[in-house]
């Protein structure tokens, strides 16, 4: 529905002005201590009046001067200092928006309202992301600011994201056809009368008559235009309706004229003009709006996994319930083609499950008891009992969804540029139509011929074709990418993907497996088996893959555990532990070496197994004397198809660079076997960030790859972070695209969507600027009739939203 008039006393929400005050939530605090140090770092900010930091309640009260700080930079400040304010995204629906301009002005109306921390408006799907501080923004305000900026809204639930929108998108479509058909019908005679008189034929309907079909086309069928127009000016901008509004009753207004008042006027008639124009545009729109349909059918492919039902087992009978009523540990029971209604682990049972459309795989995965399971897979032929660990909004698929989601709504770095100009494009083009009527009257035209040349100029225009050029593509972009299992957090992401130089490669759980296993036992005294149970108690407390390995071998092997304590990690390095009266420490080489253990009884040993890309854990007893127990050698598989990815990423010319804390020897037999010339070895954890930020310094634009909360850091330092599916949470938030299978060459596909997709984004910035480049002078030295004019205008729009389209015929290992 296009925008409705408001009353002209109303104003759009402004920000905080003068003295102001805020009540913000703050995570984080652990003590009366931490809210100290956050009371003292609001009161130090400049602006800040008062600050008071309640602990128990978890909430800062805040003085301050609105004039010189915002509550954005009050919750930048408590970030900075270790702490959170959580954040609330809410989903609106928008109706009305027309053109890039519409999606700006409903952006800083929502933008204003104090508690917003930003807002992204996508006019190609119609939604409005906006990120607000938890409890500081009523849904109401949001509402109402869309409103006095001339629209209308609602707020988006997830339960609505695909039947309750898609009935009202197939109503709003019949309406638009039915108002379409009528405004056809009445146009047709007008503009087939206008074609007879070009072949030399007589037939002129009376003048009468022709008002009679231009009026309802003009006001009924165009009022959306005329509305929206009139809330464009209300709020002092332009858009593509103003242009259509301006031009049509132009055309409309001189045939009105001659009709009524012929010698004064002349007898010519214009409203095949008008009529042709409001016709065709509506048409324009309505393919458009069925055209930017398609570029969210990712999005909606994925809602539709959603299950509506699940079947409990409670009390040893069956009960079917809402997913929604499915809580933490329930048990769920999934018969043989049913879709998997939540997160859980198989508790019985064994089957075969299709993830195609969530993970990209298109063979069916094995699962057994003891195995996980995502909501949204599609059980094979097997029957299995799941026990639910993760529903409703934290869901694997949730995520997805959301991922997908918020990379449709953000914004490429290129489309601000585009936001600038169309900014200022409806002024420029109504100054230009303004001189092409002067410029036509002063040289000797008449006044029709001078109006209807810039009323060409006026259809003609088309700041739509700018608007959807760089949103359009990005939703098909992300939405092909996700198909696959490449999950891209944002438009940046996907912009700054196409740009990478050098790509960083985690070793563990990267280009290998993540999954070690112990091939040698080494003692330096004693047998193996007392030194496999040392090592594998004191690493009951480690969720490192290398202590998982010693644990599955103590386990293989029967050997049993002893108690262990004053357990501590050093990150990079090993670990200390208490085993048996025992101190012990376990770890790589130079950790050993810096508590004074002399290694070299072992060390021909050692080099053997590394040169073989062996990664050997050295087991040492600190107290009551320094002793070497021994090694234990453990050996991670390289991935099956990351020596492939590494030849694609090197046919890219892309440079592939292996970062691991694993010794040189180690590495360097790995990064053979993947193909891999540089290798970065002995890095710690904390050194990772600085490596990349090394390689940054040299002018290339540096991707990291990793999985694991210790590669979080590297993973935000670099251009762009891909985090591997199979890794952990902390990865996955830091980077800015996530590979949903351990498969590396995903890494290659994301690459190559990313630039297809904003090769898209050229393409179709390239034609919008040169369509309007060429267009409007045309029109303006009167080559261009306004019936030509607005077929070509319709024409613009959708030509930009199926060149996007066209994405949708990507597929993994090679370009569309």
């Amino acid at each position: 529905m296009a925008p409705t008039p408001q009353d002209s006393s109303t104003e759009l929400p402004v920000p905080f002005t003068g003295t102001a005050s805020a009540t913000l939530p703050i995570e984080g605090m652990s003590c009366v201590g931490c809210a100290s140090r956050v009371e003292k770092a609001l009161s130090a900010l400049n602006g800040v009046t008062e600050a008071s930091v309640n602990f128990a309640s978890e909430r800062a009260d805040i003085a301050f001067d609105a004039n010189s700080l915002s509550i954005v930079e009050i919750a930048a400040a408590v970030t900075e200092i270790g702490f959170s304010v959580p954040h609330k995204t809410i989903e609106l629906s928008i109706q009305g928006m027309t053109c890039t301009s519409c999606a700006g002005r409903v952006e800083r109306a929502l933008a204003g309202i104090p508690g917003v921390l930003s807002a992204l408006v996508n006019l190609g799907n119609e939604h409005a992301l906006v990120n607000t501080i938890s409890d500081m923004v009523d849904i109401v305000d949001l509402v109402h600011a869309v409103s006095q900026a001339g629209y209308r809204t609602r707020v988006m639930k997830e339960a609505e994201a695909t039947s309750t929108e898609e009935e009202a998108l197939a109503r709003r479509s019949r309406e638009d056809l039915r108002t379409f058909a009528v405004a056809a019908a009445m146009t047709v005679p007008l503009v087939l009368q206008m074609m007879w008189e070009l072949t030399g034929g007589v037939w002129v309907i009376p003048a009468i008559i022709q008002l009679a079909l231009a009026t309802p086309v003009q006001f009924w069928a165009g009022a959306r235009f005329y509305r929206a127009a009139f809330g464009a000016i209300r709020v002092g901008t332009g858009n593509m309706d103003l242009l259509v509004a301006l031009g049509t009753s132009a055309a409309y207004g001189l045939s009105l004229f001659n009709t009524f008042l012929p010698e004064s006027g002349g007898s010519d008639l214009y409203f095949e003009a008008s009529t042709a124009i409001i016709t065709l545009v509506l048409l324009g729109k309505l393919l458009e709006s069925r055209a930017k349909h398609g570029t969210t059918a990712a999005i909606r492919a994925l809602m539709k996994l959603r299950p509506v039902a699940a079947r409990l087992l409670r009390n040893g009978s069956e009960i079917e319930v809402p997913v929604a009523e499915v809580g933490t540990g329930d048990l769920v029971v999934v018969r043989p083609g049913e879709r998997v209604p939540v997160d859980g682990i198989i508790e019985d049972g064994k089957t075969q499950m299709d993830e195609s459309l969530l993970t990209g795989e298109s063979m069916p995965v094995a699962k057994r008891a003891g195995n996980p399971v995502t909501g949204g897979a599609i059980n094979g032929d097997g029957l299995v009992r799941v026990r639910a660990t993760t529903v409703g909004a934290e869901a694997v698929l949730a995520h997805i969804i959301k991922l997908v989601q918020g990379a449709q709504a953000s914004k490429a770095p290129v489309q601000k540029l585009v936001d600038r100009i169309a900014a200022v494009f409806v002024p420029v083009v109504v100054t230009v139509a303004a001189v092409t009527f002067l410029g036509w009257w002063f040289s000797g035209a008449s006044g029709p011929t001078a109006i209807i040349n810039a009323v060409a100029v006026l259809v003609i225009a088309c700041p739509c074709a700018l608007g959807l050029a760089t949103p359009t593509a990005i939703m098909v972009g992300t939405g092909v990418a996700a198909r696959y299992g490449v999950l891209i957090k944002d438009a940046e992401a996907l912009e700054c993907a196409h740009r990478i130089t050098t790509i960083v490669l985690d070793k563990t759980g990267t280009l290998t497996e993540g999954r070690p296993t112990v091939t040698a036992v080494v003692p330096a005294t004693g047998d193996e088996t007392r030194l496999v149970c040392l090592a594998g108690s004191a690493q009951q407390g480690s969720e490192h893959p290398l202590a998982h390995a010693v644990l599955r071998h103590a386990e293989e092997k029967g050997i049993p555990l002893l108690p262990v304590s004053d357990f501590t990690r050093q990150p990079g390095l090993g670990l200390k532990a208490t085993v048996d009266g025992q101190s012990l420490a376990i770890g790589n080489r130079r950790f050993v070496v810096e508590e004074g253990i002399v290694t070299s009884s072992l060390e021909g040993r050692a080099r053997t197994l590394e040169n073989a890309g062996k990664t050997v854990m050295w087991v040492v007893m600190q107290m009551p004397e320094p002793q070497l127990l021994g090694i234990i050698a453990v050996n991670d598989r390289v991935r099956a198809g990351a020596t492939a990815a590494v030849s694609v990423l090197r046919g890219n010319r892309i440079e592939a660079v292996m970062m691991t804390g694993d010794n040189q020897r180690t590495a360097a037999a790995v990064a053979e076997e993947v193909g891999i010339e540089q290798v970065l070895a002995e890095v710690l954890p904390d050194h990772k960030a600085a490596a990349i930020k090394r390689l940054a310094a040299d002018g290339k634009t540096v991707a990291m790859v990793g999985d694991g909360i210790n590669d979080a850091p590297a993973l935000a330092a670099a251009d762009i972070g891909f985090a591997m599916g199979t890794g952990t949470d902390v990865a996955m938030h830091a980077a800015g695209i996530t590979l949903m299978r351990g498969e590396p060459r995903l890494i290659a596909d994301a690459i190559d969507v990313s630039r297809v997709t904003y090769r898209k984004i050229k393409q179709n910035l390239f034609w919008a600027f040169i369509y309007n480049l060429v267009a409007i002078p045309l029109a303006a030295s009167g080559y261009l009739s306004p019936v030509i004019a607005g077929a070509a205008m319709a024409l613009s729009s959708i030509s930009v939203v199926s060149n996007s389209l066209l994405l949708k015929n990507w597929q993994p290992g090679g370009t569309q």
